[in-house]
């Protein structure tokens, strides 16, 4: 496949060392400054930049009819303007807070156990996340993700909130410490155990292995998709 890359940081250079190693060719490649090749010949493109580029950046490739996976976070305000948009041109674009294929089996682990859950109100849930000092948005659409798949079956909470407390209130903490990929904990406790559920990134190739196979899935396709199409888990 040729593929474009909308967002040439540190996640963008692992996409694209991935990818060639997969026999995949970047015809084009961007930042908020430059950019090169061409996006026209991309047979899909993988969009990471900051929340302030992404809606621009999937527009316009979506403006080229070309297919769009997405790993920005922090500005899903607009998901369903740019979902509307992607119907209109009969399109292709596929949003995910992690691409992490382990992080995508922590979602379904974490709704598992938040239905398990349901039913012993002693315990308080509780969600942590820890990035790099580099990441912008806070808290990580990871931790959102996780958060809202808690509050589906949770009796007792009724919302989420960061560094925030009270009883109907799912408390997500954020830190940033130094070159961390990605940490997220989820911790139910009472006052006789606690009980923990962690995923724990190593390095951003989890990541970006799965954008290349969300865009390898959704190449050639039409609708509006989500990594439990790509991995099959719905």
């Amino acid at each position: 496949m040729k593929l474009a890359i909308l967002g040439y940081g540190k996640m963008g250079k692992t996409i694209e060392r991935l990818a060639t190693d997969k026999g995949h060719i970047i015809v084009y490649k961007s930042t908020s400054d430059t950019h090169e090749g061409n996006l026209s010949e991309a047979d899909a493109a993988i969009e990471f930049s900051v929340p302030e580029a992404a809606v621009g950046n999937i527009t316009k490739a979506l403006e080229a009819d070309i297919p769009v996976v997405s790993g920005t976070t922090g500005w899903l305000d607009k998901y369903e303007e740019v979902t509307n948009f992607c119907k209109k041109r009969n399109g292709s674009f596929l949003y995910a807070s992690n691409f992490s294929v382990g992080v995508n089996l922590f979602f379904g682990i974490n709704e598992y156990a938040a239905k398990l859950m349901a039913d012993w109100e002693e315990y308080d849930v509780s969600v942590k996340e820890i990035h790099h000092t580099q990441k912008k948005d806070a808290p990580s659409g990871t931790a959102i993700s996780i958060a809202e798949d808690i509050l589906k079956h949770s009796k007792a909470k009724k919302k989420w909130e960061l560094e925030d407390e009270g009883e109907d209130i799912l408390t997500i903490s954020a830190a940033r410490e130094g070159d961390v990929k990605g940490t997220h904990i989820v911790t139910y406790s009472s006052e006789i155990d606690t009980i923990s559920l962690k995923h724990e990134a190593h390095t951003r190739d989890g990541f970006a292995k799965g954008a290349i196979l969300a865009a390898e899935y959704i190449h050639n396709k039409q609708g509006i998709f989500t990594m439990k199409d790509v991995l099959g888990l719905k």
